[in-house]
């Protein structure tokens, strides 16, 4: 499966959920649950002792899944069990060193055997990506490229050169919810399409129905973390019901959105 597919009918919906929070169990149940709630694409955090590029609510995520015994091959055993039942494509999050340390090639093969679709490490510079990005590639796997503001002159290089979809930074910093977005995101959304024809989604801080129509208004779709796992830490093995409905109102927010080419007015 191609992390394209997510697409297909329209804008998307992607959650993202840390594996193994509370345990690897409700994991799998939530997986599903965030299938059946409309999830177009799920992204799964494979849980890292220094995530960099995380903010409070999932550095804890992370620290509960590794207390619980969390481990990269335990991610890789779920999802093999999960893949006969979920026809959305399924990502991992995490951090070049769990992959690196396990061998690149190696690591590589197990998710695809396992059946993962897309890979995201947010800690690998774009000009460092083809170590990981070449494995992922002869493997059908989409090494997925993040472009943040920051980025500026890059963003048509960085783009030009993605694989999958493309994920877009909301905002300068770490992950974790945003009453408000500083950056002109329309004007980043614009550039990334000057240069590329792939999907791109928005992440980082999205939490309401109305952030998500908004991004979904100006992008392909809306990516949300930090909500999701903020509910799990809130209601552990009881959050299943919870996250599903979250989902269920994200997507038929993302979903409404039909004017896909339109501007967000600049801050």
């Amino acid at each position: 499966m191609n992390t394209t597919d997510a697409f297909t009918n329209g804008k998307a919906f992607i959650p993202f959920v840390t594996c193994g929070d509370p345990d690897i169990e409700t994991t799998e149940k939530i997986i599903l649950a965030m299938q059946r709630a409309g999830a177009d694409m799920i992204e799964i955090g494979v849980p890292f002792s220094d995530p960099t590029a995380e903010g409070p609510v999932i550095q804890e995520a992370d620290m509960r899944a590794l207390e619980s015994g969390t481990t990269p091959q335990a991610a890789l055993d779920m999802v093999k069990r999960l893949r006969p039942q979920v026809n959305v494509p399924l990502i991992f999050m995490t951090y070049a060193n769990v992959v690196f340390s396990r061998g690149v090639e190696q690591f590589v093969t197990r998710m695809a055997d396992a059946g993962v679709d897309g890979l995201i490490l947010p800690d690998v510079p774009f000009e460092e990506k083809e170590e990981f990005a070449g494995p992922c590639r002869a493997r059908g796997i989409d090494f997925i490229s993040m472009i943040a503001p920051t980025s500026h002159e890059r963003i048509r290089t960085i783009a030009s050169q993605a694989e999958g979809f493309i994920y877009c930074i909301s905002s300068l910093g770490v992950t974790g919810v945003r009453d408000t977005f500083s950056t002109d995101i329309g004007t980043m959304i614009e550039t990334v399409r000057s240069a590329s024809d792939l999907p791109c989604a928005v992440g980082f801080g999205i939490s309401t129905p109305q952030q998500a129509s908004d991004m979904a208004h100006i992008s392909d779709g809306a990516i949300v973390g930090s909500a999701i796992v903020k509910i799990v830490a809130q209601y552990g093995k009881d959050s299943v019901d919870q996250v599903s409905s979250y989902v269920a109102r994200m997507k038929a927010a993302v979903a409404a959105c039909d004017t896909p080419r339109a501007r967000l007015p600049r801050s």
